[in-house]
């Protein structure tokens, strides 16, 4: 009986054997897959794997024979590596019962409620509002300003209306006061905003 040169490289899923036998007849070559075992035979040479480290699905595994090679496709019932074609490595399959309860971290991941994305995207946008001039008399630029002036010209006294009046046309709108004794006492400055200059059109 004829030895047979094999090799075998993997992945996680499958598993796959290099059988060297030069010339190999497809129509002499058997092969036979069990759950821990893999047999080959070509006339006078055989092979047999067992047992292997780890469960296969006879079923879905499969082969090829070519010129110089056969090729065995083994499909692992458990994903991860084997490290050998055969062994006593400890076979997952086996050695962990199989319970219908899924394990603690995947039980935990399953059991954390959904994030509702649209109620998420509400509160942002909720939170993104502009303020209301109650709250920022800022907000809402030129109009609102001008709503802020006129309620408080509206709210003051006849001397503070001659102020507010005075220092803004006199100071060209750089200056609003609503102090009559200090805006009476004499023409109000013209105070440009910090990096600003200011210049007299004709």
């Amino acid at each position: 009986m004829a030895s047979l040169r094999h090799e075998f490289y993997e992945t996680d899923e499958k598993l796959t054997i290099s059988i060297f036998d030069r010339g190999a007849d497809p129509a002499q070559v058997s092969l036979t897959f069990e759950p821990n075992k893999v047999s080959y035979a070509n006339g006078e040479k055989t092979l047999s794997l067992e047992p292997l480290k780890g469960r296969i699905d006879p079923e879905r595994c499969d082969f090829t024979v070519g010129k110089v090679k056969v090729e065995i496709r083994l499909v692992k019932m458990a994903q991860g590596r084997w490290g050998g074609i055969t062994g006593d490595a400890p076979d997952p399959l086996q050695t962990a019962p199989i319970e219908p309860t899924t394990s603690p971290a995947v039980a935990e991941a399953r059991a954390k409620p959904k994030k509702n994305w649209e109620e998420l995207t509400t509160k942002i946008l909720s939170s993104e509002k502009e303020a209301t001039t109650d709250e920022d008399p800022n907000v809402g630029g030129d109009s609102t300003v001008n709503s802020f002036f006129q309620k408080i010209f509206g709210d003051a006294d006849d001397d503070a209306k001659r102020a507010m009046m005075k220092s803004f046309q006199e100071s060209g709108g750089t200056t609003l006061s609503t102090n009559w004794e200090e805006v009476s006492k004499g023409t109000v400055e013209v105070k440009p905003p910090t990096g600003s200059e200011w210049k007299k059109w004709n």
